[in-house]
């Protein structure tokens, strides 16, 4: 899969996607120490141990570079259905990303990824890198990312896999 880039500077400082998520009982956030764990417990289950290790590293960033997102499910509690990172692999690429199957189709992807892209973009980045994007026509429609011509393997070339 090839990259993509984002011109951040294009990108409009607008944070409604916040307050539409909530109104679907959604929050888009960066989860509190305590939460690390469940995150890192979550994303392993839901997607796999290579994502799960690159949302290690923006946990551990400081700032903190991972968003999630968590729906009220009433009386019984607060659930994580999403979440998205930058910073983990490479400084200025976007991901891991990813959102329950279950509850995709309200938004939710979308929020994550402009939560982390302007985060970056107040934090003084002109573009982000997405790397080894997976859905193309997403992000072009999204946030009107473009393939990096040549970009593949990228970043990721050489990267050793469990035996």
């Amino acid at each position: 899969m090839t990259d993509m880039l984002v011109k951040l500077y294009d990108l409009k400082d607008d944070w409604s996607f916040v307050e539409q998520q909530a109104a679907l009982g959604i929050a888009i956030r960066k989860p509190i120490g305590p939460e690390h764990n469940a995150v890192l417990a979550w994303i392993r289950r839901t997607f796999d141990d290579g994502w799960a290790a690159e949302a290690a590293c923006a946990l551990a960033n400081r700032p903190m570079t991972c968003f999630i997102a968590v729906k009220d499910r009433g009386e019984a509690g607060h659930h994580m259905i999403g979440f998205a990172c930058y910073d983990a692999t490479g400084l200025g690429m976007f991901g891991p990303t990813g959102v329950e199957e279950a509850e995709r189709g309200q938004g939710t992807g979308k929020a994550l990824l402009l939560a982390c892209l302007l985060d970056m973009k107040l934090k003084g980045y002109a573009y982000c890198a997405i790397g080894w994007a997976g859905p193309k026509d997403f992000y072009r429609k999204a946030i009107g990312a473009v393939e990096i011509p040549g970009s593949e393997p990228g970043y990721y070339r050489g990267m050793m896999k469990l035996e």
